[in-house]
Parts: C-alpha cells; sequence; structure tokens
C-alpha cells in the first residue's frame, strides 16, 4: 500500500517524509521508500541520487510495495544500503565510545540525542549491530572497568568510585553479577571462590566442565585431561577447585550429549566474564543458529566494529567456553574453517555435525 503525496488527509506525513528525503536520513530507510513517476525508479530516503521534484513523488510503505505500484530500483540502492549501514555502525561506535569514557553513564535519551534519532528507533539500531542492548553493553563496560581497575587499586572503595560507582550500596548490589564473586576475591585472584569441575571423555576427546556460583564458567577441550585441569587453574589462579559430584557430572553428560548430538540445544547458565568488547563478541556468537556460519568481519559489523575483524578473531580465541558459546561457527570470509583454539579438526567436526 502506498502514500501519493497528493492523497487527502495525509499532508503531514507526507511532509514529514519529504524532509527526511530531502536531509537524506539514514534512520527512514527503513520506513519507506520513495517513487519517482518521471524516471519509475525508487529510492530510500538516504539515496544519493539527485533530488526529483516534489510533484513527481510518491511514497511508499516498503520496497515491495513500490515494485508491485509498476517502479524499479534505482541502481544506486546497493551502494545506498552499503552506505546507510556504514552511518549507522559509525553512529553505534559512537555512541559506544561515549558509554565507555562517560563518567556518568548516559542515559538511553541521551544516547539516542546524540544519534539524532528517536530512543525507540536508536534502541533497536544499537541491538543489531551491537548484539546488546544499551543498558546491557553499559553494564559490561562498568564491569571490565571495574575489573581494571581493582587490578590495580590500592583500595576496593577507591576502584568502586574510579569504575563510576557513586556509592558503595549500589555497587555491592550489582558486583557479584559482574564479577561472580565479590570484590575482594577477584582482586586476589579468585581466592576464596569455589569453582566445581569434572573431567570427562567424549567423540572430541577430553572436555572439561567449571561451574562457579553463578554459572557455568569453563568448557575445555583436549586430548590430555591433566593439561585441561591445568589450564583452568591458569584461569583461575586463586579460587578453590573442586571436583564434581555425581550430580555435577550429570550437567558434565548434558553437555557431552549436546557435542554428540547438537540439535538436542544446550540452556545452561553461563558465567561469562571478559572485557567489554569480548563480551559483545560473545553474545553476538550465541545469536548464531546451529547450522549456520558466519565470518569474522560480519561478526565486527554485527557489534558495530566493521574494522574490528581480527580483534573479533582474537576474541572468539580467548572464548573459555566451548560449544555453549559457539566460536566454532565463525570462519574466514572466503569460508575456510580458519583457527580455532581447541583445534581446526574439532571445528571441522563440530560444523559437520550441526549441518
Amino acid at each position: 500500500m502506498h502514500r501519493d503525496a497528493n492523497t487527502p488527509g495525509t499532508p503531514s506525513r507526507d511532509d514529514e517524509r519529504w524532509a527526511a528525503v530531502q536531509a537524506r536520513d539514514p534512520s527512514a530507510d527503513d520506513k519507506f521508500v520513495y517513487g519517482v513517476r518521471t524516471t519509475g525508479i525508487y529510492c530510500r530516503p538516504s539515496s544519493s541520487a539527485r533530488l526529483p521534484k516534489r510533484e513527481n513523488v510518491e511514497f511508499f510503505d516498503s520496497a515491495e510495495a513500490a515494485e508491485a505500484a509498476g517502479y524499479r530500483s534505482s541502481r544506486r540502492v546497493a551502494s545506498d544500503r552499503s552506505a546507510a549501514a556504514a552511518q549507522r555502525a559509525a553512529l553505534v561506535a559512537e555512541a559506544c565510545r561515549l558509554i565507555d569514557v562517560s563518567e556518568v553513564q548516559p542515559n538511553l535519551e541521551a544516547l539516542a540525542l546524540q544519534a539524532g534519532m528517536s530512543m525507540f528507533h536508536f534502541h533497536r539500531i544499537f541491538k543489531a549491530e551491537t548484539g546488546l542492548t544499551p543498558k546491557a553493553y553499559a553494564s559490561a563496560s562498568r564491569a571490565r572497568r571495574l575489573r581494571e581497575e581493582l587490578a590495580g587499586a590500592e583500595t576496593i572503595t577507591n576502584a568502586i568510585y574510579e569504575a563510576g560507582f557513586n556509592s558503595n550500596s549500589r555497587f555491592y548490589e550489582a558486583s557479584a553479577g559482574m564479577l561472580g564473586m565479590c570484590a575482594r576475591d577477584y582482586r586476589d585472584g579468585g581466592q576464596n571462590a569455589v569453582i566445581r569441575f569434572a573431567v570427562g571423555q567424549c567423540s572430541l576427546g577430553a572436555i572439561l566442565v567449571a561451574q562457579s556460583q553463578r554459572g557455568i564458567c569453563a568448557i575445555l577441550l583436549g586430548d590430555d585431561p591433566d593439561l585441561l585441569v591445568r589450564d583452568l587453574q591458569d584461569l583461575f589462579r586463586k579460587a578453590s577447585l573442586v571436583g564434581g559430584d555425581a550430580d555435577f557430572e550429570r550437567l558434565v553428560a548434558n553437555v557431552v550429549g549436546f557435542i554428540e548430538a547438537p540439535a538436542i540445544g544446550l540452556n545452561l547458565p553461563l558465567d561469562v566474564r571478559g572485557t567489554a568488547f569480548q563480551e559483545r563478541v560473545w553474545q553476538a556468537l550465541r545469536e548464531i543458529p546451529p547450522g549456520a556460519t558466519a565470518s569474522y568481519a560480519e561478526i565486527a559489523a554485527r557489534i558495530g566494529s566493521p574494522k574490528a575483524a581480527r580483534a573479533v578473531a582474537q576474541a572468539c580465541g580467548a572464548n573459555p567456553i566451548a560449544v555453549a558459546i559457539p566460536c566454532h561457527r565463525v570462519v574466514r570470509r572466503d569460508g575456510d574453517i580458519s583457527g580455532y583454539r581447541w583445534g581446526v579438526e574439532r571445528k571441522r567436526e563440530l560444523l559437520k555435525r550441526e549441518a
């Protein structure tokens, strides 16, 4: 269904659309297209094509509606889409930078105002680009700053305020979710934290599953069970590692079952600890469905950092939770399997099973 520029009763809406076309507003690209009667083509509002005369323009709610009315796509549409995508990515990247450097976390209204969008539209664009809501990204950013401050601060109170918390009470309400343990224990390398673990066997070799108070904190794959235990000790240097009981071993069996038959799914609480960037990457990985793959460049674009494909690969390599955070579903742009923390052959076999 289309809205003609001269349709009685809708002047204000069409006037707003025409203003968006004149401004070449990319935020309107997913709301409507406009057709030019004299050329028979349709364009998106952000099109770089020469502006037509107002009387020759009619508006449509979608490209499909324009095509149904006999219009054909402008040759600029593909490049316009790329330019609009790049602009959206740049706006979201700037919003991420603002969140990362601000002493007081900006609210949704302030972020949307900076981007020149409505709060609803900015929220949707931000989540589409990064895989996180602005609030979730801000929480991850603050958690990263908190970890960095705790590593070098003389006192926990100093770290709390340097990380942007304006009161101790607000910090202690959020600290367990951010760190998986109390702040003093985190600063001391996991001291006093208790992590249960068990080592088993699956068709891909040895597997170690570990769980903190919050959830699964490691799933490691390899050939030597002893090496996997040492890897776990390196991840949590001062935590108390406790062998799992029979109930915990059933959880390991669930993970093994998922590896053997990915179609059954794996729904476990995860204790994910990484930098803000790593957590954005890992969240994007969890949104890749079984049987599908994405390139490092595609993941970089999804999280609003289109030039960070190499950093995405590094975040995949740093992922300590195999299969549940499916870094095995990320491949090179040309489809090549490329590297995998737990061995390329395991990655190839996991993809084969999911396909």
